[in-house]
């Protein structure tokens, strides 16, 4: 394709990791648009002396860049798009790193005639520098246009990502699930964290002590469907423990807590019937669970 120059506007934790994992892969990084200079400095360090730091503005440089990233907070991508109008040049493509949104907040510009799509790393970062090495192996949503597509593809294969491709209209569904697989389960673990802390183990310790737990999960996650990898009390249907659960978390948890077991539990327990399982501990468990909900009720 021929596209390898680059410019970022939005030196972030992912701005940043993008820009060293790009230089790593090839491309050459035309501009970095930044607000912090505290990350670009470090990101710099890893970059060749010819990239250009531009201070964020609302004047932006013309841009000779074959792909414009747009790897900032997901209210400024419109203004963005906006101040880019007139500063690129012919046939570019431009792509945001937006979960959530499409690529449709840059219509205009695909009006102009540019291309425009959006690249979402399915990957936690919690640091540009170390970011830069876990783009490998990671799975990419991308939509758009197609050459804008064929761009993005091209950026995550040689980044060794794994692209797959949604429709624009299914990008906040799809950021829900992201969502959900992890900022969800970070706060699961902290709930869980919670109840093991009631029990006389502190806190960091209880998270350190339920790891193992969750990794192992992960691990049966790997290989098998999430009916066959579900254990514990709901995977058996088990009321009775189910039952002691409940009391032990009316004493010591709050109501939200209780709504959160049962609404996870329900979902388990239909998971663990869709592969089978004794009837009429199916259904004296379910008579517990909707027990428990009329009394949240």
């Amino acid at each position: 394709m021929g596209m390898q120059s680059v410019s970022i506007i939005g030196v972030g934790r992912i701005g940043g990791a993008l820009a060293i994992a790009l230089t790593r892969a090839d491309f050459e990084i035309e501009f970095l648009i930044h607000r912090d200079p505290t990350i670009v400095h470090l990101v710099t360090a890893f970059l060749p002396a010819t990239v250009k730091l531009v201070p964020a503005s609302d004047h932006l440089p013309a841009f000779q860049s074959d792909i414009v990233l747009v790897t900032t907070p997901d209210p400024d991508i419109a203004h963005v798009g906006a101040l880019l109008r007139g500063r690129l040049k012919d046939g570019s493509v431009v792509l945001h790193t937006s979960g959530s949104l499409s690529s449709e907040i840059f219509a205009d510009l695909a009006a102009a005639g540019h291309h425009v799509g959006s690249v979402h790393p399915l990957v936690s970062v919690s640091d540009a520098v170390s970011g830069a090495d876990n783009f490998s192996n990671v799975f990419f949503c991308l939509e758009g246009d197609e050459a804008a597509v064929t761009a993005a593809r091209a950026i995550v294969e040689a980044l060794g990502g794994r692209p797959f491709s949604i429709d624009s209209a299914h990008k906040p569904l799809y950021h829900a699930a992201a969502v959900t697989a992890c900022g969800h389960l970070v706060a699961l673990i902290d709930i869980a964290a919670e109840m093991l802390a009631k029990c006389g183990v502190e806190k960091e310790g209880a998270k350190q002590i339920l790891l193992p737990l969750i990794t192992s999960t992960i691990n049966n996650l790997q290989t098998q469907t999430p009916a066959r990898a579900l254990t514990g009390s709901f995977a058996r249907m088990d009321s009775s423990a189910v039952e002691r659960h409940l009391s032990a978390i009316d004493r010591e948890m709050s109501e939200r807590v209780r709504e959160v077991y049962l609404l996870l539990g329900e979902q388990s327990l239909d998971l663990a019937a869709s592969i089978g399982g004794n009837a009429a501990d199916e259904e004296k468990l379910r008579e517990v669970i909707s027990i428990a909900k009329r009394k949240s009720g």
